[in-house]
């Protein structure tokens, strides 16, 4: 909390003194008190009584005044801090690689980056501040109470072990209530996330009820962690109350005696029952903040585990350059991996491949046999077990992990399209690119005679995850987005698979300039799309079985020659 704090130190000291002039305010009005009526109203004299009056409004002016400026300031902190934390979590995420987002859920991160920073923002913004204040009014209270009666005072500290004890016990409750509080939460945002994502799936096959009881238990099982935590809370609350103003009453009737017998004046009295309930009021106020910051510690270990893990793909501390200009070789060399969540099987298992610069290369082979697993090392979403994969001669351990990716533009089977225009969904890998740049990108993706026709052309929102377009749109979109990229290597990953014949034969003749120019790598399990390859690398449990042309691989009878038959007999 500090380090984030660290860069407002002006604010925050101007909050400090705020809050150390309204401590001070606050405790001068008891001795006003105290004269108005020792020397008012007992003295009998009314100059006095208008003076003591008059400086008493004085000082509540002040204690207006500094209430202000620190309510203001301490809040400004708690929305800063809270827009520095997301921030920080954001970017971090940004670094993990896909293989830390597998073994979690979308949901909880979405809730750790938004409920848990909304607890720390009210720590900052509000019960840090109230909690400084409360601690600065008890020390200040207990000062002016041993000045005022020792007797009291020693009888009202006795209780203090009475207060404290609940307080640490229930705290420690409460703190571990709102952890798991959190995690009902992030639970919550997963189911939702999940069934809005496939709302179609979930209305095609009628499961709304069951989807209905689920969700439910969900929400009475967050309802029931959020009830037992609330009820220690309150449990907190309560038996501090009545411990504390128990001990008032009781002080209340010896000073009262004292009064009668002489020792006390009713102005000593008053003021010593106004620091009392002030010091009471601090200790509840503390007790049930105490419960807020067990709350807000829960919320930051969660955000504390996120910014604790380490990417696994790091660029090195001298990272080796690509040369220039980019050439489009890739090597790989005896490669094997294991994906994290299958470490029994193989993905790639001493695998060899060099594909030329500007050569297109097609991997085909049935489900499973590894062929996205070469992009997804290639673009270094994981790093190999053994052997090692090259681009330019340069290893991709050696290279900056970002100076690569910019020379890979990817067109996924499933076209990603952002909650955005089209003109930004295309301009995406060239967010500097001219509008006049986005056009002709579209145009030979084929994609601008569908864009002129809706309602905002190239500024038309596309809704989330481009609901507003059919799958054959959204795939163009995205190859107009490889396009405008204009980099040197082009992985298509089933890049034709969700277009009609119309639509993947014009498709394809863009493609097939773009190919002319980079060097490629398309996965295909329609045969018919990869039969212009300069080569068809046949793979099946992750290995090479085969390689040649289209002729070449059906005249050998092989894998190639079984799936061509599957396909084109049928």
């Amino acid at each position: 909390m500090f380090q984030l704090l660290r860069p407002y130190r002006r604010r925050v000291f101007i909050a400090a003194i705020a809050l150390v002039v309204a401590a001070a305010a606050m405790l001068a009005v008891g001795q006003g008190l105290r004269a108005v009526i020792d020397k008012g109203f007992s003295a009998g004299d009314p100059a006095w009584l208008d003076r003591t009056l008059a400086a008493m409004f004085g000082v509540i002016a002040l204690l207006a005044a500094a209430t202000y400026l620190r309510f203001y300031n301490v809040s400004w902190l708690g929305e800063r801090v809270t827009a520095d934390i997301r921030r920080r979590v954001f970017d971090h995420l940004l670094s993990l690689p896909p293989a830390w987002f597998e073994a979690g859920r979308t949901g909880e991160v979405i809730s750790r980056l938004t409920s848990d920073t909304t607890q720390i923002e009210n720590v900052v913004g509000s019960s840090l501040s109230i909690a400084l204040r409360n601690a600065l009014l008890l020390i200040g209270g207990l000062v002016m109470l041993f000045t005022t009666s020792l007797k009291l005072t020693l009888l009202t500290l006795a209780g203090v072990p009475l207060v404290v004890t609940p307080i640490i016990l229930f705290g420690r409750k409460v703190r571990k209530l709102a952890r798991e509080s959190q995690d009902r939460v992030a639970e919550l945002g997963n189911r939702i996330d999940e069934t809005i994502h496939e709302i179609r799936i979930v209305q095609a096959y009628g499961h709304e009820d069951a989807d209905r009881r689920d969700f439910g238990n969900l929400v009475e099982a967050s309802f029931a962690t959020a009830r037992e935590r609330v009820a220690n809370r309150a449990k907190l609350v309560a038996a501090v109350m009545v411990l504390v103003f128990g001990a008032i009453a009781f002080i209340l009737w010896v000073g009262g005696h004292d009064v009668l017998a002489g020792t006390l004046t009713a102005g000593e009295l008053s003021a010593f029952v106004f620091y009392a309930a002030i010091v009471a009021g601090s200790v509840g106020a503390l007790s049930e903040v105490w419960g807020e910051l067990q709350r807000a510690a829960g919320a930051t270990e969660r955000l504390m585990e996120i910014l604790a893990s380490q990417p696994a793909i790091l660029a090195p501390p001298v990272p080796q350059p690509l040369p220039e200009p980019a050439r489009g070789e890739i090597v790989l060399e005896q490669v094997r991996f294991h994906y994290p969540t299958r470490p029994d099987v193989p993905a790639l298992d001493d695998f060899c491949l060099t594909v030329n610069p500007g050569e297109t290369v097609a991997l085909v082979g049935p489900s499973g046999s590894g062929k996205s697993t070469v992009f997804q090392l290639l673009l270094r979403f994981y790093d190999p077990e053994a052997g090692v994969l090259r681009i330019d001669g340069v290893p991709l351990q050696n290279a900056d992990p970002l100076a690569l990716r910019r020379r890979i533009a990817l067109v996924s089977q499933e076209a990603v399209i952002f909650a955005a225009s089209v003109a930004d969904n295309v301009r995406y890998a060239r967010p500097e690119a001219s509008l006049d740049d986005v056009r002709a990108a579209c145009a030979a993706a084929f994609a601008d005679e569908f864009i002129d026709k809706l309602p905002e052309g190239y500024a038309t929102d596309l809704g989330e995850r481009g609901v507003r377009l059919s799958g054959g749109q959204r795939q163009r979109i995205a190859i107009a987005r490889a396009i405008l990229a204009a980099r040197p290597i082009l992985l298509l990953d089933e890049a034709t698979s969700a277009l009609d014949a119309e639509s993947e034969r014009m498709v394809q003749s863009a493609l097939d300039g773009l190919m002319r120019q980079r060097t490629t790598l398309v996965i295909a399990h329609r045969l018919a799309t990869v039969q212009k390859a300069d080569r068809i690398v046949v793979m099946e449990d992750g290995r090479i079985v085969q390689q040649g042309s289209h002729a070449e691989l059906i005249a050998s009878d092989g894998l190639y020659a079984r799936l061509a038959r599957l396909q084109f007999v049928a």
